[in-house]
């Protein structure tokens, strides 16, 4: 059965490239959510007039793998107790998020962070935003599949390829 998933976590090029090698998933299709303008262009975004976050749409089949799993692997790939950043990306659109699609979504959205924040995964609290989804605006044809398409530029080899490294090194059996 096919269903979508929405994280924000920092650059879109980075949770992409993330969420195409686990394996149940169909598609990452980069965006925005959680702005106040319709239509919004990754100029306006990146300036922080419209409000979005970059985004993710994740279609997945959850007999492969659940939702659960995807949060896990969503929060232990970026740093969701920094405000509005990620590294040396600065900015509200930068912000951590997860947009659920229902309650029960919601309810595992909160109780994987206890779980993650009681165990100090992290030396700090969670500051992830939970939304209602909202409005999912897909980005410019240029920002998809761009790691695959870059890997020699310098963001990605010293932004993103350390985070596959990472993913390969925590979630392996995810991993395609």
């Amino acid at each position: 059965m096919i269903k979508f998933a929405y994280f924000a976590g920092g650059c879109f090029w980075c949770t992409e490239s993330i969420f195409q090698r686990i394996n149940g998933v169909k598609s990452v299709i980069p965006g925005y959510m959680g702005g106040h303008i319709k239509n919004p262009a990754y100029r306006e975004v990146c300036n922080g007039s419209t409000g979005h976050t970059e985004t993710i749409k994740i279609t997945y089949d959850h007999t492969l793998v659940s939702y659960g799993e995807l949060l896990e692997i969503f929060f232990l790939t970026h740093d969701p107790t920094t405000l509005n950043r990620q590294g040396n990306d600065v900015g509200t659109q930068y912000r951590s998020a997860v947009f659920f699609n229902n309650l029960e979504e919601k309810i595992q959205i909160e109780e994987c962070i206890a779980r993650l924040e009681k165990e100090a995964v992290y030396p700090d609290k969670f500051v992830t935003e939970i939304n209602e989804e909202c409005p999912f605006y897909e980005a410019e044809k240029d920002h998809h599949d761009y790691y695959n398409q870059n890997k020699s530029q310098p963001y990605c080899q010293f932004v993103i390829t350390p985070k596959i490294q990472k993913l390969k090194a925590i979630f392996n059996q995810y991993y395609v």
